[in-house]
């Protein structure tokens, strides 16, 4: 099945060297003209895409931003709650960058790559120093020093918070160096503009077609370099704790035009967010992993019972996290927590309200500190929490489940952020490149911010000293023939007139996916998603509803195209799953685990990086390897008991 084995550029030397070699290395852009020349488009306004773009203004480059909201700070960045992670040691408990690195590497058991995640770890508290520049108002103690909580599976306390709004915070002030950089003439602002397609000409990222998503208008824009900053694809699930407009189009539409697509099968479900309260629901809603803190999770001991937990007394309830992970208790990484979750409730073990769910509760911890002292850490999160219940966790614990949260997965990168497409940069969650099998909490925004600051500004300017670029325009023929793709696929959708809404068909995806391509999968579910998922897929095209035109604003029609998208993402998702023949953070195969349940790896046959190649319309992707080397950290059974 592997073709090719793929080349991450990884440079040479001791890790810890790595990153400031490789920038003494490789070749500058002179400030002034030689960087005003240069257009870089970036898709995506969130922490790794706001954060590129306004660097690469600031540097002096000319750059096109994009995002499909009305304003860049909707970016789904603003939806993180619970904190940013740095090895500062502020708290003096024997934190340092090689234990961020190593905890970063454990916590994806073992299938990320160890030159990546360490610079990651090394570039951690320059964001940190960068946002307080910038004003994010950090939680701060007493002395005023800034505060440090704790998040799932580590031992240290090295996570950076605004209340349990970080991410929003951390997104006002990049949405604030950008708008500086917007005032001054460097950024350019497309809101309310979707990515349809990549246009490459001779192997190479020359520019983008969008769509002006309130007049339908298709646009060709031209760059030197394209950076895709655009989130995961989480909403494959249809039910996810991401926004509803969230999605994978612009990045499976460079996978169509030659961008390797990696570890699509690697999907992290996140164990604290509220559970389903029916089925007219369009998404879920997060409850920031920070609460296990403070939060203790339980079930009753007893399968069928129903009482209130306020009824339930403390000898008959079982702190099965605490039970069974005695090292780390509630703040186990989130795949072990949601996997437990899942065992306890599938033995009827559960909360009152419905067979999934499992309680959080508050009471030993407003004992110990006060109300006013837990409502001062997560009092915005319990008011969210009733508004949406209506009760209130000061009173009962919350009611919580497991739900598709963040994906590891995404397109290849190498060590410099450019995909197999030259001159397409990835960012953020985007690219599959930091997390492995599994994200720890509060990486993702470190991720972000490291990316968008630091990475992408260094690794483009490399790539445009180092590249002959000819001059290409919009009217070249590749921008004619891409645009006009997107416009027959366009009416492609719009002449189906089928009776099935966009939403049907989704929900019908999001349960195969949910079901068979979820927490827990197994061979013969894999291999029914495949054959359903391409059922849905036909279902689609012969029988979509899909009214008004595509010279307006249309909402079923946005939403139509990225389904299109999902159904053809969701099968390679179950492809990859099925090839996988081990178990790794959260993917759990059922027929690889240990006599306790938990995860099996198969380091001999499957330490490596998967990178499916799309080959056609209805052809059968083909999967290349990128092989994982572990030089500077033990690779072991990972256990958090």
């Amino acid at each position: 099945m592997a073709d090719k084995i793929l080349d991450a550029k990884i440079p040479s030397g001791p890790l810890a060297d790595k990153w400031d070699q490789h920038m003494m290395d490789n070749p500058l852009v002179a400030p002034g003209g030689n960087r005003r020349k240069h257009n870089i488009i970036v898709v995506g306004t969130g922490l790794a895409g706001g954060g590129a773009a306004a660097t690469l203004g600031e540097l002096g480059y000319n750059v096109m931003n994009f995002c499909i909201q009305d304003s860049p700070r909707r970016a789904h960045s603003v939806a993180a709650q619970g904190g940013i992670n740095a090895s500062k040691n502020y708290q003096n408990d024997s934190d340092s960058v090689y234990r961020l690195f190593y905890d970063t590497i454990k916590g994806g058991d073992y299938r990320s790559r160890e030159a990546n995640t360490y610079r990651l770890a090394q570039l951690s508290m320059g964001i940190i120093d960068q946002s307080v520049a910038m004003g994010v108002p950090f939680a701060r103690e007493y002395g005023g020093t800034l505060s440090n909580r704790s998040f799932g599976g580590v031992q240290v306390s090295r996570t950076f918070y605004a209340r349990g709004q970080t991410g929003q915070q951390l997104l006002l002030g990049v949405y604030s160096a950008l708008s500086r950089q917007v005032d001054a003439g460097t950024v350019t602002m497309f809101p309310r503009h979707e990515m349809l397609d990549l246009v490459v000409v001779d192997g190479k990222a020359r520019g983008i077609i969008a769509r002006e998503l309130l007049t339908g208008e298709i646009k060709r824009y031209e760059a030197d370099a394209v950076v895709l900053a655009t989130g995961g694809y989480s909403p494959v699930f249809y039910l996810s704790t991401n926004a509803v407009n969230s999605n994978a189009t612009a990045a499976w539409r460079a996978h169509k035009r030659g961008a390797y697509f990696s570890n699509p099968c690697y999907t992290q479900i996140h164990p604290t967010a509220v559970p389903q309260m029916g089925d007219y629901q369009s998404k879920l809603t997060l409850m920031s992993e920070s609460l296990r803190n403070d939060g203790r999770v339980w079930v009753p001991k007893k399968a069928g019972d129903t009482r209130r937990p306020t009824e339930i007394p403390e000898n008959e309830r079982d702190y099965y996290l605490e039970r069974r992970y005695p090292a780390f208790g509630n703040l186990v990484p989130r795949d072990i927590a949601a996997r437990a979750a899942k065992v306890e409730c599938d033995q009827g073990k559960h909360a009152y309200y419905s067979d999934f769910s499992v309680y959080l509760d508050f009471q030993e911890a407003i004992g110990r500190l006060g109300a006013d002292v837990v409502g001062d850490r997560y009092g915005n999160l319990f008011d969210m929490y009733n508004e949406i219940t209506g009760d209130s966790p000061y009173k009962s614990p919350m009611m919580i489940y497991p739900a598709p949260h963040y994906t590891m997965g995404g397109l290849w990168v190498d060590y410099n952020l450019q995909s197999t497409i030259e001159g397409l940069f990835v960012a953020g969650e985007a690219n599959f490149s930091d997390h492995g099998a599994n994200r720890l909490g509060a990486s993702a925004l470190m991720q972000g911010l490291a990316d968008g600051y630091f990475v992408v500004p260094r690794v483009v300017a490399s790539y445009l000293a180092g590249t002959k670029l000819d001059s290409v325009s919009t009217e070249n023929e590749a921008f004619k023939a891409t645009e006009n793709d997107v416009k027959e696929h366009y009416n492609r959708l719009l002449n189906i007139k089928g009776k099935r809404t966009v939403r049907d068909i989704h929900w019908d995806l999001g349960r195969v996916m949910w079901e068979k391509v979820g927490m827990a999968r197994n061979k013969e579910g894999l291999t029914e998603a495949i054959g359903q998922i391409k059922e849905l897929r036909e279902s689609f095209w012969q029988d979509l509803a899909v009214t008004g035109t595509a010279d307006d604003l249309n909402k079923q029609l946005e939403q139509a195209n990225r389904l299109g998208d999902y159904l053809e993402l969701g099968e390679l998702m179950a492809r990859d799953a099925l090839m996988r023949e081990e178990s790794c953070g959260g993917h759990f195969r059922e027929e690889h685990k240990t006599e306790d349940g938990e995860a099996r790896r198969n380091d001999e046959d499957f330490s490596f990086v998967s990178a499916w190649e799309f080959k056609g319309e209805n052809q059968d992707p083909e999967m290349h390897k990128e092989d994982l080397e572990f030089k500077d950290v033990e690779v072991k059974t990972r256990s958090y008991k």
